[in-house]
Order: C-alpha cells, then structure tokens, then sequence
C-alpha cells in the first residue's frame, strides 16, 4: 500500500510540473487569427492579451465591415488559444481526466 502512495505521489509531482511547464508555454505564445481572406489579421498572448492588430488599408472606408472583421480575427485567435491551451494541458496531466467542474490552469 506505501508504494502505491509514493507512486500517486511521484505521479502527481510530475504532473505538477508538466503543468507549469505549459502555463509557462502559454504565456510566451502568440497565435494569429484573421478574417476577410486574410485582410484583417490579430495577434494574441496565451493569456489574450491583443499585441498586433494589422487592417488592409482597402478597408478603411467602410467601418462597419472593418468592425465585424476585427471581431471576427479576434474570436479566431482567442478560439486558437483556447485550443492551443486545452491541447497542451491534456498533454501536461498524460491523460489524467479532473474532477468534473475542475479547468485549467487553475
């Protein structure tokens, strides 16, 4: 039964440090999302922090569009993150499935 203990124990360790490992990854990651063919583009952190935003002058003449497009390459990129993080965190437990209710990072 000890062994057993100090198994979990050495296993939770490891998992411990996978995951700050990845929150650290994270947090140097930049993702790039874009709509209208590419003519609006914006550039994300890990924690969504927005650190570019890049427009095709060709668009500045209609507002409203260049609005809905904005939002649109932002959602992209917060959706890229959300699953660039819910990828390496998986990675990071080795498959060890939380307690329902339980995200990550913590």
């Amino acid at each position: 039964m000890r062994g057993n203990i100090a198994q979990l124990m050495q296993q939770a360790q490891k998992m411990q440090e996978n995951l700050q490992r990845a929150q650290q990854e994270l947090a140097n990651l930049e993702v790039t999302g874009s709509a209208g063919g590419g003519m609006v583009s914006v550039t994300l952190t890990g924690a969504k922090e927005c650190r570019k935003v890049r427009v095709d002058p060709s668009l500045l003449s209609d507002a409203e569009m260049l609005e809905d497009l904005i939002a649109a390459a932002f959602n992209d990129a917060s959706n890229k993150v959300d699953l660039e993080s819910k990828n390496r965190m998986g990675a990071a437990t080795a498959g060890m499935q939380l307690p329902p209710g339980m995200k990550l990072p913590f």
